[in-house]
């Protein structure tokens, strides 16, 4: 795979699906902005912008179909940087030949967007303040009304446009923003004070990747993205990245001639009160297929089968039956239920020195039992054997003793302050699932779509996350080959007709498997 850390040339145009790209918050942009800006000529940066983003337009009319040749390029520029990005756009495209047309409802404002600005009247750019009744007459129409500095909701006509280029999105597509979608917070991944966005097919995101792209609402509204660096490279320890490969397939242990079941640990997954036993039994499932030497899994109710007739090689007992301490990783909470017995189970297992993953009913039960939150937090910090958390908005909210609203309005925040309390991996699910270790590495899952909105994806995550961790591979990358695998598996299987609709969470697990041998296992030829 081609080396994140390289610099990249200002012309280029990056796709950062499978690579570990850092993900810069405003504060970090503007830094680099201002750092830049005191060593280039003037307007450099937002000529650069533009070149990329009529590059991109360029690119797509010539190759790929999508869209008309013939027919010009809507552009709409707002008041600021942002107008004037979409300035230069249409200036490069008009000098490339290709027919534009600018709306610009207010004037720019911005030493630079002027610029832009007397740069595209000198090359003839029709530029008016109306909006066409139709976009139908245009192969491509170009949001370039507010980028990362919008701090208010869109109004007037501004958000009659995100509207109208939003209702195009969704049926004939081909609608572009240039850095973010007008509206779209891109540190949170929210519609900026609760209003309204564009949805955009493709993003062109300036200088790098924002965290907003592919969390909350910002990986519907975001569309297809693409990374423009504009010559400027972040930080190569930049606090937050996109989950890849890179960061967890070196960790996979090898699978030599030599090596046994036992080579590749013993899980036992702790959960199924009466009435819930297929909780575990699909995690277990997973955790076969993510490769796991032997799988157990420990009933604690009654009513549980004697074997699965579709995986006989699961060890199935009634929890008091299996030596917890023998086992070499244990997922527990699927299906476990909130009883007085799974809190003294709980009691029971954290002080196990193991890896743990603790997820459902765990979750709700540490955050009801001050002295189980205590024991997580000790194993993280005195024992230096922390546990893996892997709440959904909702848990997190009740272990964080606050609401889901709350939660989801900054993930990033939200799964550092669990992983502080808790001195834990977190795994924050949901769109742009979010991991987060105590010392503060913290990673946006883009994998992963719709398919996954059904019931048991959880269990398979913590089955999945439970076989890595029993097959020694350490925690953080553990959650992240956890997160990253099931995620291309309903992409993948999407992509083949399986989904989004119908994907049932029990057919992951075999593309999972194809996913994990085919990165960690390579033929050799």
């Amino acid at each position: 795979m081609t080396d994140p850390s390289l610099p990249f040339s200002h012309a280029d145009l990056v796709k950062p699906y499978d690579r570990p790209f850092p993900l810069l918050s405003v504060a970090e942009l503007r830094a680099l902005e201002k750092n830049a800006e005191s060593s280039l000529p003037a307007h450099t940066l937002m000529g650069r912008a533009g070149h990329a983003g009529a590059r991109f337009l360029r690119e797509h009319l010539a190759f790929d179909g999508s869209g008309d040749p013939h027919l010009p390029v809507w552009l709409v520029a707002g008041p600021g940087n942002n107008g004037g990005d979409a300035l230069v756009v249409a200036t490069e495209l008009r000098r490339m030949g290709v027919a534009v047309e600018v709306c610009m409802p207010v004037e720019v404002k911005p030493d630079d967007a002027r610029w832009a600005l007397a740069e595209a009247r000198a090359a003839g750019v029709p530029i008016s303040d109306t909006v066409p009744d139709s976009f139908d007459d245009f192969s491509w129409v170009v949001d370039g009304m507010f980028g990362i500095g919008l701090s208010r909701p869109l109004e007037g006509v501004f958000a009659s446009i995100a509207g109208r280029l939003s209702a195009r999105a969704r049926t004939r597509g081909r609608v572009l923003a240039l850095d973010v979608p007008s509206g779209l917070d891109s540190d949170t991944g929210n519609v900026v004070a609760g209003g309204v966005a564009v949805r955009a097919t493709h993003t062109v995101s300036f200088i790098g990747a924002k965290p907003g792209l592919y969390m909350a609402m910002g990986r519907d509204l975001a569309g297809d993205v693409t990374v423009a660096p504009i010559g400027l490279e972040p930080a190569h320890d930049a606090p937050v990245r996109l989950n890849s490969p890179d960061l967890f397939a070196p960790h996979f242990p090898p699978r030599d001639y030599s090596t046994h079941k036992g080579t590749f640990g013993s899980l036992a997954v702790v959960g199924g009160d009466t009435g819930m036993c297929g909780a575990p039994i699909l995690a277990a499932r997973a955790a076969l297929y993510a490769g796991a030497g032997k799988v157990h899994v420990a009933f604690l109710g009654a009513g549980a089968p004697p074997y699965d007739p579709p995986h006989p090689e699961l060890m199935l007992h009634p929890l008091d039956d299996l030596p917890l301490a023998s086992m070499d990783a244990l997922s527990i909470g699927c299906g476990m239920g909130k009883r007085e017995r799974a809190v003294g189970v709980l009691r029971d297992v954290l002080p196990l020195s193991m890896p743990k993953l603790l997820d459902a009913d765990a979750l709700n039960l540490i955050a009801d039992h001050a002295d189980l939150a205590a024991a997580v937090k000790q194993r993280g910090e005195s024992a230096d054997d922390p546990c893996v958390l892997t709440p959904h908005p909702l848990e997190a909210a009740r272990l964080l003793g606050t609401d889901a609203k709350s939660v989801q309005h900054d993930r990033l925040a939200a799964a550092r302050a669990l992983a502080n309390r808790y001195a834990s991996i977190i795994v924050l699910k949901g769109t742009g699932t979010v991991i987060a270790a105590p010392d503060g590495r913290l990673v946006v899952n883009a994998t992963g779509n719709a398919a996954l909105a059904t019931g048991g994806t959880g269990d398979v995550l913590g089955g999945l996350i439970g076989a890595l961790l029993g097959q020694g591979i350490p925690r953080y990358e553990a959650a992240l080959a956890g997160v990253f695998l099931p995620g291309l598996a309903a992409d993948m299987r999407t992509a083949r007709g399986k989904g989004p609709a119908g994907l049932t969470a029990g057919e992951l697990a075999p593309m999972v498997r194809k996913l994990l041998n085919r990165l960690g296992y390579p033929r050799r030829d």
